[in-house]
């Protein structure tokens, strides 16, 4: 592909599009209908899978074989279409194969010679007329061919056999059947002899040219041959001819020598010889490349003539000749292949313009729609486009449209078109694949590297909003998303926030998703992105066509195919019409329409009224005319597969259900048990465009192209539960490999199978020719090549909706294998799912807890495996070695990665060595480098975000991390609030700056302190604007960060805190400044108007609707007072609770039905309603602690109020509500809580918490007296490790300790610090017999005895920068640095003996040098001679 051409694909534009790249190859084999059949059934049987294997392991390509007379018993069908189908192959197989796509066998044989069957209406009139003039009779013409004047110009059209010879099919009566069969073939050769001899006539009289003569006495495979290799171009990349000869044919054995010659009334066909020595002896040698052109000579032995028995050499070279043949021209192609990444990006970008091509070819009408999208492209729009509707309303086409005319629109500029059909090609179907493709688009257009475009989906999705600030306004960008709705992979908080909503200038963006009035779940799309484009005007309905626009369109598209109707059946149409006007419906009436002939009776020419009636009745059609059976099961295959099937998975699906094979060949035995390819090629030839062939994990598959035939699909073919199981479990059996790769399958022979052939046995075994499944393919030199991506996608599908559960335990969730194959290539939330899917549908508690240890161990580890999938096994047996004697598949997984795990990391922990899952702590969410001073739930308590020097959003269902947004502001944020609509949120730093998040886009603004003089002390949202309050006043801005308006404040005391609906609607709680004095007070306004002051002490908790509020007052002490707020005042309503204790803080539960106050030594429950109250106390020792007024630790209420639970320091406490009683203390993090929140709706029951240690903890209350594995750790980080050669111990030195441990069971065994409290220790090293320690600690030097735990020497050494064992360890060199007086640096070494620590030497030498040094680099770390 030259420069210009890549570049203009790359710019989108429409214009001369080169074919796309495929993933296939596909050949037509064109031979006659007998004399060629061992050599096919040979290739069948023995290099077809060979050649599978080859292109699938080699290229990663579907290899798929077109044979329309393999596995077909009659050459004549009722409806002479086959002809017409071969020529429709041999173009699928020109335009989709990638390399070979014609291959021809010759012989001696021309072939059958059909008559024409559709022959036009000037021509047969003009034979017709040459017959009577040589006084023959036309009757049999007359009666076989009608004319249909529907087609323009008229045809007449050759009857199916069945309607005047009605027993032509019926199998079920033999001897009726072979009389039609007769008469028809009789009936054949007299009207192949009429037709020929007024051919003959006419081009005798010079009223026909020779073409139009010879296509009477042409056979189908001359009319093959000329398709695929004489009128091609090119036949040296894409034609393969094998031409045999076979010498003296035994005449006396006439129906032998007629599988191989032409034989008429007992002797050679002379004609059919010599036009068969033409086409094979002189033209096809002089087209075709002489290396592609293979020739045998053979001879007739025996009665047979030409058998494998006796002709075996001959079929080894024939089938060596292919199979060679084929690979070269397939590597060939491929070394054309650009399969770099920018090739790949071309094929990705070309098959959207197709598609984008193809919609625009039909499409008419919509002038009024099509202006406003012009407007919009044209205008100053900041936002989005977006087009909705109902499924199937022609959005698609729409948007198709209106890309197209961009250029046109915009005629004086460059435009860059980016198009995307989503769901429509591998990479336009996951939002990673996605976003990186366009990236890529928009990167190689502006000359930006392709190295700079990020892998992960959260900086992504930034990058991608960056690169549209380099549209210019001569190369305006234009983007064109359809199905929006249909992208996988983005989790709920990313679903639609991807979508850039404010757009830079000379950037358009037009999306399409579906809206359907009543149907929440599917507008689901929809409606968010209501929310998110705030632009009314930015939206545009696409509705149904209208009943004159749909005609209009249909009378366009007749006019086009060259068809009519009569008055009778247009008024059919308009009728059908008059009901339903949606462009899919539209279409299916014009498909169906085009089918109808002027002779077709008034029953035959029906019209359904709706979209689901008429796919039901297309489906009708197509199951009577090709089999109920074969249909509904190939249909049925395509419907219940995950993300469709390819054309080589449908026929090795079909040829594994026996059900279907039963049918088929009923009446005779196949050579190799497997579905004919023709059949297939029948059905789908009678889906034109309903099956869409998109792209599923690497490999191109047929899918419904619209939802609504999925629907109708399943409605129609899983009516019950065994029958959907059943189509779910051949599926998973084919992915599981059952009887790939030559694993011979059983099946029953058919009662008149046994009958007709004389079988004794009910039973057989058959090789189906399909594929093994490896999860992983290799080369020759055991290098991995490709991952299986059709397996990880389908098989635990099928298996989860086929209810094996077994087979899904034993071969993918708990199987090491699988899951390390699957996270190599996919990413971890791909993994995952297949857990989540398979938990929704079992019903076994012990089971779904199993499942979610390992769900939940891989989701703790993500972060590591995300990147080294290698990690698997470490990560698993970590966790769950706790776990493994009471969960028998656990177990097993752990055995296998015991066992296996080597393989892929050395480093297998021997114990128990992190988190393990399903005790109280579900997740430990992880990401932020600082303390987390800030969470909040979103109103659907669906998503945490959190804040510490960057915005972070959890999703709480799976734990991952959705959203990133780092401000690169210098200090911590905190006070985090979210708008009530929850598409902002804003929180400041301790250095007053404040951050503005738009959630919904990631776009951010840094507010500076707007109060000169003040700090910034907090931070609001409202849905409308933001505000910034110090002290003394406060600032109001818009959304997008632009100062509103100033206000001081109207109190004379700093503010505390504020609450904040609107200028008019707001309250400021004040206090005097000095933390000792608690009184407060509150100024409420509401509606503009200003209420009498309360005053107030200690605490002060309000409900949401800001009705009620609950605090102590001076003249009722402690206890707690509730007042409610009517028009002018707040009113005193009642004592809610007496109370002694001094309260430092009181908030209401989510349910506003309890209230909680903490006091210094535990925490007060009071009912609201009746006061009643509960005391829960900390333990001895342990208090509440407040820095800040109304600020302190507080407590939550668990489901049902069964327990409280409260966070103080860095520990859990949970007491039982109803007896007071605290059960049980957890240590939950390594730093102070900060922050905690009852989460409590469905089945959840947690709580979170977040701490100074950075994390933020998930806790599952449900699981709060489930087994707790502790992990023995130290507190502060490990700065060394010296390891005992003779024992398992190791030695670690953190800051404080010393510590000693078992590496059999990792234990810590105990820790050794001379001065417990503030000891600093900096170097420790173990003897070799284990049983000293000498270490370096707080300015001095020690050894310990390692069984007493006791210091036995100590001697003062500043500064050691380096301790050293040396002589058997019977000695020590500590290296210390000294200051001079001069301000030099000394160094001082001593050596000391084990254990006396008496000095054998030392020595001080100053060194020049030493100061440059130690300024320059570090001092090295402690080594061990023996280590």
């Amino acid at each position: 592909m030259d420069d210009r051409t890549v570049d203009k694909i790359f710019s989108g534009s429409l214009e001369t599009l080169p074919p796309v790249s495929s993933k296939v190859c596909r050949i037509f084999t064109s031979s006659t209908f007998t004399d060629m059949l061992m050599e096919r059934n040979t290739l069948m049987a023995e290099v077809y899978p060979r050649l599978k294997e080859f292109c699938r392991e080699k290229h990663g390509l579907e290899f798929q074989v077109v044979d329309m007379r393999w596995g077909v018993r009659d050459e004549a069908t009722d409806d002479h279409m086959t002809t017409e189908l071969c020529m429709r192959e041999i173009d699928n197989c020109q335009r989709l194969s990638m390399g070979p796509n014609f291959v021809f066998f010759g012989g001696q044989k021309y072939g059958y010679r059909p008559i024409p069957s559709v022959i036009l209406g000037s021509e047969l009139l003009m034979l017709r007329e040459a017959l009577i003039n040589m006084g023959v009779d036309t009757i049999l013409i007359d009666t076989w061919y009608k004319k249909d004047s529907n087609a323009v110009p008229f045809v007449y059209i050759l009857q199916p056999i069945s309607s005047i010879l009605v027993n032509f099919n019926n199998k079920r009566v033999p001897k009726l059947q072979a009389q039609d069969q007769a008469t028809w073939w009789d009936t054949l050769v007299k009207m192949q002899k009429l037709l020929r001899k007024a051919a003959q006539a006419c081009y005798n009289t010079h009223k026909m040219d020779k073409e139009a003569m010879h296509n009477y006495f042409m056979s189908v495979t001359e009319r093959e041959v000329i398709k695929g290799i004489l009128a091609v171009k090119n036949t040296k990349n894409h034609s393969l001819a094998l031409v045999r000869y076979i010498n003296n044919i035994n005449l006396q054995n006439l129906r032998r020598a007629a599988n191989f010659i032409d034989i008429v009334n007992r002797q050679i066909d002379g004609e059919a010889m010599k036009l068969l020595s033409d086409l094979r002896d002189v033209r096809l040698p002089a087209r075709i490349e002489s290396t592609n052109y293979h020739r045998y000579t053979v001879e007739w032995i025996g009665r047979e003539g030409l058998a494998k028995e006796t002709h075996g050499e001959y079929l080894q070279q024939f089938c060596t000749d292919f199979y060679k043949g084929m690979t070269k021209l397939i590597d060939r192609a491929m070394r054309k292949e650009d399969s770099s990444a920018q090739g790949q990006i071309i094929t990705e970008i070309l098959q959207h313009l197709h598609a984008c091509k193809n919609s625009v070819t039909v499409f008419y009408g919509r002038e009024e729609e099509v202006k406003k999208v012009e407007d919009y492209i044209k205008g100053p729009s900041v936002n989005p486009l977006l087009l909705h509707g109902a499924g199937g309303c022609g959005k698609t086409s729409l948007l198709a449209k209106c890309a197209s005319s961009c250029v046109e629109w915009l005629s004086h500029t460059k435009p860059i078109l980016v198009i995307r059909f989503v769901g429509t090609s591998p990479e336009s179907t996951a939002l990673t694949p996605l976003l990186t493709s366009i990236c890529h688009q928009i990167s190689y257009n502006y000359m930006l590297p392709f190295e700079d475009i990020p892998d992960d989906l959260v900086p992504l999705t930034a990058h991608l909003k960056e690169l549209l600030n380099c549209a210019t306004s001569q190369m305006p960008l234009l983007i064109f998303l359809d199905s929006v709705d249909q992208v996988t992979g983005a989790t709920d908080a990313n679903r639609m926030s991807w979508i850039p909503t404010r757009l830079p200038p000379n950037v358009k963006i037009v999306v399409s998703c579906v809206s359907e009035e009543g149907d929440p779940e599917l507008s689901k799309d929809y409606i968010l992105l209501r929310r998110m484009i705030d632009n009314v005007d930015n939206f545009l309905e696409v509705t149904a066509l209208g009943e004159d626009l749909a005609m209009d369109i249909i009378k366009k598209w007749m006019h086009t195919a060259k068809r009519d109707l009569n008055n009778y059946q247009w008024r059919v149409v308009s009728n059908a019409i008059s009901r339903c006007s949606l462009p899919i419906f539209v279409k299916l009436v014009f498909a169906e329409i085009c089918r109808w002939k002027s002779y077709s009776k008034p029953q035959d020419t029906y019209l359904a009224s709706n979209v689901m009636d008429s796919i039901m009745m297309l489906f009708s059609k197509v199951e009577v005319k090709h089999g109920r059976l074969l249909v509904s099961h190939a249909l049925a295959y395509i419907t219940a597969s995950k993300n469709g099937l390819s054309e080589s998975e449908l026929e090795d699906l079909i040829s594994l259900d026996d059900k279907v094979l039963d049918d088929v060949y009923q009446y005779h035995m196949p050579p190799v048990r497997r579905i004919p390819p023709l059949l297939w090629t029948r059905i789908r030839n009678d889906l034109p465009n309903y099956l869409s062939d998109c792209e599923a994990d690497g490999v191109s598959v047929l899918n419904w192209y619209h939802r609504q035939f999925n629907e109708a699909a399943r409605k129609r073919y899983f009516t019950n539960q065994n029958q959907a199981m059943y189509f779910y479990s051949m599926i998973a059996d084919y992915f599981l490999g059952m009887w790939g790769g030559g694993v011979p399958k059983p099946f029953k022979y058919t009662e008149i199978q046994r009958h007709r052939f004389n079988l004794k046995s009910k039973e057989g075994l058959a090789d189906r020719k399909v594929p093994a499944q490896p999860l992983v393919y290799y080369n020759k030199e055991g290098k991995i090549t490709r991952y299986n991506l059709r397996k990880f996608g389908e098989l635990p599908f099928h298996l989860v909706r086929a209810r094996r559960f077994e087979d899904l335990y034993t071969h993918v969730l708990f199987n090491y294998q699988w899951l390390h194959a699957k996270l190599s290539s996919c990413p971890l939330q791909a993994v995952l799912s297949d857990f989540e899917d398979a938990s929704a549908h079992i019903d076994d508690r012990d089971q779904i807890r199993e499942l979610m240890l390992v769900a939940d161990a891989l989701r703790l580890g993500g972060a590591i495996l995300s990147q080294y999938p290698d990690m698997l096994a470490p990560q698993l047996i970590g966790r769950l070695l706790p776990e493994m004697d009471a969960n028998p598949h656990v177990k097993s997984l752990l055995g296998q990665c015991d066992a296996e795990g080597i393989e892929h990391c050395g480093l297998v922990p021997s114990y128990h060595c992190s988190h393990t899952p399903g005790g109280p702590l579900k997740y430990s969410l992880e990401g932020h480098q600082f303390a987390v001073f800030g969470f909040r739930l979103t109103q659907d308590l669906r998503y945490i975000v959190s804040v510490s020097n960057k915005f972070i959003t959890w999703d709480l269902s799976t734990s991952d991390l959705t959203r990133e947004v780092i401000p690169g502001i210098e200090g911590i944020m905190q006070d985090l609030v979210l708008s009530p609509d929850n598409k902002y949120s804003i929180a400041h730093t301790n250095n007053s700056q404040t951050v503005l998040l738009n959630m919904l886009t990631s776009e951010f603004f840094l507010l500076e302190n707007p109060m000169p003089g003040e700090k910034v002390i907090g931070t609001l949202l409202s849905d409308t604007c933001a505000l910034i309050h110090g002290e003394k006043s406060w600032v109001l801005y818009t959304l997008r960060g632009e100062e509103r308006e100033r206000v001081s404040s109207p109190v004379d005391k700093p503010i505390l805190f504020m609450d904040f609906v609107s200028s008019t609607d707001y309250s400021l709680v004040c206090w005097s400044g000095d933390f000792e004095d608690k009184n407060l007070l509150i100024y409420t306004v509401e509606g503009g108007q200003t209420f009498p002051i309360v005053d107030f002490h200690s605490v002060m908790t309000r409900t949401k609707n800001r009705e009620r509020m609950y605090c102590c007052t001076q003249e009722h002490g402690q206890d707690v007072c509730a007042f409610r707020r009517d028009d002018k005042c707040w009113e005193m309503e009642r004592v809610v609770a007496a109370n002694e204790h001094r309260l430092l803080m009181l908030h209401l539960t989510g349910d506003e039905m309890h209230l909680i106050g903490t006091f210094m030594l535990g925490f007060q429950v009071w009912e609201v309603v009746s006061g009643k109250v509960w005391t829960l106390r900390l333990p001895h020792g342990i208090r509440n602690i407040s820095t800040q007024l109304l600020k302190s630790n507080s407590c939550v209420l668990s489901k049902e109020y069964k327990y409280a639970v409260a966070g103080v320091r860095k520990n859990l406490y949970v007491w039982e509500l109803e007896s007071q009683e605290l059960l049980k203390v957890l240590d939950a993090h390594f730093g102070r809580i900060i922050d905690m929140v009852a989460l409590v709706v469905g089945s959840w029951n947690s709580v979170i918490t977040s701490s100074l240690d950075r994390t933020v903890k998930v806790w599952n209350i449900n699981n709060i007296f489930e087994q707790v594995h502790v992990i023995d750790r130290h507190e502060l980080q490990i700065d060394d490790i010296s390891l005992s050669p003779t024992r398992p111990l190791a030695v670690t030195v953190t800051r404080n300790c010393v510590g000693i441990w078992n590496l059999r069971l990792g234990k810590l065994v105990c820790k050794l610090a001379d001065s417990p409290l503030g000891a600093i220790v900096t170097h420790a090293g173990i003897t070799r017999e284990s049983r000293y320690i000498v270490s370096t600690e707080s300015g001095n030097v020690l050894i310990w005895n390692v069984r007493a735990e006791a210091v036995v020497f100590k001697a003062e050494q500043k500064n050691v920068q380096q301790l050293l064992l040396l002589d058997d360890d019977t000695k020590f060199v500590t290296v210390s640095k000294v200051a001079l007086e001069t301000g030099e640096l000394s160094c001082y070494v001593a050596t000391r003996s084990i254990p006396t620590g008496a000095l054998v030497y030392e020595l001080e030498y100053p060194d020049a040098q030493l100061s440059a040094d130690c300024s320059n680099s570090r001092w090295p770390l402690p080594c061990h001679p023996h280590h």
